[in-house]
């Protein structure tokens, strides 16, 4: 049992690896959080039961207040790509995104990575910004490129995707 550590905000989220439980209250928060795409709770349950090492979910009095999916990208070691990004708007304004990129830099699965990769739709401001912010943060360098176009990969039925690259001058792990 996980308790909730208190700071001079109020409660701190719990930051944990997910377990194959997380998976529907996982898929409950995405759909939540718009304009975040949703999955199956299927895909959920695989990337919670499959991906922990490179998941990382916050609770907040026993509540999923926050999720990042990645993985490391198979034939690149040195690079951690991040499907999504959720928090819930109970736990908003707490730095939650930054703490669980942090969190999910700092895992042995991670000790590689010199690059943190993200795609963005232009009009995410929110999703800019964090990653904005992080990679000021921890000293690295931002670029972006359209990637997934709306009409090459989406047939237009979805905003161009542009690939966000973060690159760190060394890994993050023992720059920690």
């Amino acid at each position: 049992m996980h308790t909730v550590k208190s700071t001079e905000k109020g409660p701190k989220p719990i930051l944990r690896k997910p377990n194959g439980e997380d998976g529907s209250s996982v898929w409950e928060l995405i759909r939540e959080c718009k304009p975040l795409d949703e999955n199956s709770m299927y895909c959920n349950l695989i990337q919670c039961d499959h991906f922990g090492e490179t998941c990382v979910l916050a609770e907040l009095d026993g509540d999923v207040v926050g999720w990042v999916s990645g993985h490391v990208v198979p034939d690149e070691p040195d690079t951690v790509f991040v499907w999504q990004v959720a928090v819930s708007e109970k736990a908003r304004g707490l730095g939650l995104g930054t703490r669980m990129l942090s969190t999910l830099l700092a895992r042995d699965a991670c000790d590689q990575v010199t690059k943190l990769k993200t795609t963005i739709t232009k009009d995410n401001e929110a999703s800019w910004a964090l990653f904005r912010r992080f990679a000021e943060k921890r000293g690295g360098t931002l670029s972006s490129e359209a990637h997934f176009k709306k009409d090459d990969h989406f047939d237009g039925k979805h905003s161009t995707e542009h690939m966000v690259t973060i690159r760190f001058a060394e890994p993050l792990k023992r720059a920690a």
